[in-house]
């Protein structure tokens, strides 16, 4: 099993992050009260490393992201701009929520930000009591740049970057995992 690390790995890291700030949205995926994941998107803003949304209780992930912090993000490149549909750019967040009510002080400071970032919708939107915001916190990332290009992002800021380069493609895991967890 070869890995190697870098702080950061040849650029990975500012091409993730710049790869992450050319979007305005993300696909999101949380769990609901069952366990059962469900998957949407959400205009999303990145400050300070951290990323935020403003959503509604229509979504289903307003109440699974109070219930359970849990979400998983995704920034991927658009079908139409990839070289090849199984090999499309994209990175994958894991990250935890924390729900930032009205009264906390950072709440307007955020809804400026995000009135400057997506205009005069957020006024409109930011009397809605249904509508909340939430701060995602990222705890480690995959960064995919094409075929065997796979990277593994972790640390505070994520800069802690490897190459996932285990034997590249053509060899399966899955049969020696489940071979080893029968043994």
């Amino acid at each position: 099993m070869t890995r190697e690390t870098q702080k950061p790995l040849n650029g990975i890291y500012t091409e993730f992050n710049d790869f992450i700030d050319s979007h305005q949205s993300v696909v999101m995926a949380t769990l609901n009260k069952t366990a059962e994941p469900e998957a949407s998107y959400a205009p999303v803003m990145r400050n300070n490393g951290r990323f935020y949304i403003y959503i509604s209780e229509l979504s289903n992930h307003t109440f699974n992201l109070m219930e359970d912090p849990q979400a998983s993000l995704l920034f991927i490149e658009p079908e139409n701009e990839a070289k090849h549909l199984f090999a499309r750019k994209r990175a994958t967040l894991k990250t935890r929520a924390r729900h930032i009510q009205r009264t906390e002080a950072e709440w307007e400071t955020l809804m400026t930000q995000l009135e400057d970032k997506f205009g005069e919708i957020i006024q409109m939107l930011k009397p809605l009591e249904d509508f909340h915001l939430f701060e995602l916190t990222p705890l480690s990332a995959g960064y995919v740049r094409g075929f065997a290009q796979a990277y593994k992002l972790e640390g505070d800021d994520l800069s802690d970057v490897t190459h996932l380069n285990e034997g590249g493609h053509g060899k399966s895991r899955a049969g020696k995992d489940s071979v080893e967890k029968s043994a």
